[in-house]
């Protein structure tokens, strides 16, 4: 990639993770940037994301699917005007992201909105993220739905 602002974004085939990946090919095409998404994959019985594979061979694979998915998905929404290079490294989420970000501009996330015990078993990458980068972080939300009012709200008089 020659562009000379770098956003890494986190890739896990979540909707969370499509959504960072969508922010950060925009915010790339508006700073004459590229994008490099990242897999982090892990064999260590420890599941991490939506990887379950008998072997470390087949956990790579799945890996590697996922973000050719992810990446072709990509192109089909937006297009290929942004450089973007894929990635798919072993180790703990929050480890392989920040460190992939290490020489980045920014570091791209979507927030998953875990339930609570998988929050307090396995912490939040994004949390952790936010701790150890050393380039900005954004962290995107899940997208809440907030259900219409039933009636019109009262007119104060």
């Amino acid at each position: 990639m020659s562009a000379t602002y770098l956003i890494v974004a986190g890739v896990d085939g979540s909707e969370g993770g499509r959504r960072a990946l969508d922010w950060a090919v925009t915010e790339a095409a508006g700073r004459g940037g590229a994008v490099q998404a990242v897999v982090a994959w892990s064999w260590d019985g420890m599941e991490y994301g939506p990887i379950a594979a008998t072997s470390p061979r087949e956990a790579a694979d799945q890996a590697a699917a996922l973000l050719d998915r992810e990446i072709k998905a990509l192109v089909a929404r937006h297009g290929s005007h942004v450089p973007v290079a894929g990635e798919i490294i072993e180790g703990r989420p929050a480890d392989v992201l920040t460190g992939a970000a290490r020489t980045a501009d920014l570091l791209v996330l979507g927030s998953h909105g875990h339930s609570r015990v998988r929050h307090t078993v396995l912490g939040s990458v994004s949390e952790e993220c936010i701790r150890k980068a050393v380039c900005p972080v954004v962290v995107l939300p899940v997208p809440v739905d907030v259900p219409a009012p039933a009636s019109e709200p009262a007119v104060r008089q």
